[in-house]
């Protein structure tokens, strides 16, 4: 019961989660369109009233008009809508699985026992996760000081791209080397995203209620406030897809096992930037195809430093001293034992690790004929060194090698 009540709260807030990520990244995606598709007003009373641009569009059967102010109209509603609820939420609810899913269980999920640095990889459970938590809102910490000492007066935004971008590939390669490859990527995520809410609670919100507070006090807003908004507002959008591609990453194992894991994720991470560099300069009337290119580019490149080695996998192609294990049949007795002793714990009908209530994935082998219908999907796993997960039950190289040599 209580690992069902875990499976429940799981989904609930990772239904939440994604609920609230796609509203506020749609919101701003819509946000930086409209920014960058302004025109200068074409009646001379409008830019007298201080209208910066505007933008007509049609959507759902009705026609909208959106104009943008130099810096605030005389006058401000009663009812202004504010931005930010989304962005907490989709974090809150974001912190909170990492919780429920990694700091749970930190040896399962967090520790690297294959980590270059011995003391991360014998790191305690509650070690492994002070130091997820201090490299979650290190990463804040860092990006929020360049931000401040490279570019304070947004006049070198164009330097402080390079900074973040450079970052972004030390949080890369830092994170692999220290956690187990599914956290690895998804706490490089997740710095991402603590600093995009973090922006929007530290920056962008604050900035707006004081350029709010100082017309109804009469006075002018400081701009600084509008352009510091608007460069981490900026940044945000940058991040967005990226982002995405690492929180889903976790399905795929061919991208975190790979020894070169931090290459192929910085790959993904400039990738989505100048993908979405391009959508940001198409809607100010810009079609620069070279972006999407190069983006398409280092996607192909990260898929082929993914890629496995062939001659690895190919039996023909291995060194004549190949070992007994590795070019013998395995028995039936053998295979099974092995997968008793590393992989049925949780896939079980009734698994007796706490974690699950469900075998995971509907993967059950209880049986012979269940390990027989899963044989491909075993080998690949184990050869990868997907599973086990954190190599928790500590299968050697001699074991994975039985189970990729088996054959029926």
């Amino acid at each position: 019961m209580q690992a069902y009540l875990i499976e429940a709260v799981n989904l609930l807030l990772r239904w939440l989660h994604v609920i609230a990520a796609i509203a506020w990244i749609g919101e701003s995606i819509y946000f930086v369109m409209l920014d960058n598709s302004l025109r200068t007003p074409k009646a001379e009373s409008d830019r007298q009233k201080g209208i910066f641009g505007e933008m007509w569009a049609v959507h759902g059967g009705g026609f909208y008009h959106n104009q943008k102010y130099t810096t605030a109209p005389d006058k401000l509603p009663n009812d202004l809508h504010w931005s930010f609820w989304k962005a907490y939420t989709t974090w809150l609810t974001g912190f909170a699985l990492f919780v429920i899913l990694y700091m749970v269980n930190p040896g399962f999920y967090l520790v690297n026992p294959d980590s270059p640095w011995q003391w991360a990889a014998n790191l305690s459970g509650w070690q492994a996760n002070l130091l997820a938590l201090l490299f979650l809102f290190g990463g804040w910490v860092v990006y929020n000081e360049l931000c401040k000492r490279i570019s304070p007066t947004m006049q070198r935004d164009g330097l402080l791209s390079v900074a973040v971008a450079v970052m972004m590939v030390i949080v890369a390669y830092l994170s692999t080397q220290l956690f187990g490859g599914r956290a690895a990527f998804l706490l490089t995520g997740a710095v991402m995203a603590t600093a995009m809410s973090a922006n929007v609670f530290f920056w962008i919100i604050p900035g707006q209620r004081r350029m709010v507070n100082a017309m109804k006090a009469g006075d002018a807003p400081n701009p600084l406030d509008g352009k510091r908004g608007k460069q981490r507002s900026v940044h945000n959008t940058y991040f967005t897809l990226p982002v995405v591609l690492l929180m889903v990453s976790n399905h795929y194992s061919f991208l975190y096992t790979h020894e070169l894991a931090w290459v192929v994720m910085a790959l993904f991470i400039f990738a989505g930037a100048l993908i979405r560099q391009f959508f940001v300069l198409m809607h100010a009337g810009k079609w620069q195809w070279g972006y999407p290119a190069a983006g398409v580019a280092l996607i192909i490149l990260a898929f082929w430093v993914a890629a496995p080695d062939s001659r690895s996998a190919d039996p023909a192609s291995q060194d004549d001293q190949t070992t007994d294990v590795q070019t013998s049949v395995a028995p039936e007795n053998q295979i099974s034992g092995l997968i008793e002793e590393h992989c049925v714990q949780c896939h079980a009908r009734e698994p007796e690790h706490p974690g699950f209530s469900a075998p995971p994935a509907d993967y059950a082998f209880d049986d012979w004929d269940d390990i027989l219908a899963h044989k491909v999907v075993i080998q690949q796993v184990v050869e990868s060194r997907y599973m086990p997960l954190g190599n928790l039950t500590k299968m050697s190289d001699e074991e994975r090698d039985t189970i990729a040599a088996w054959e029926e």
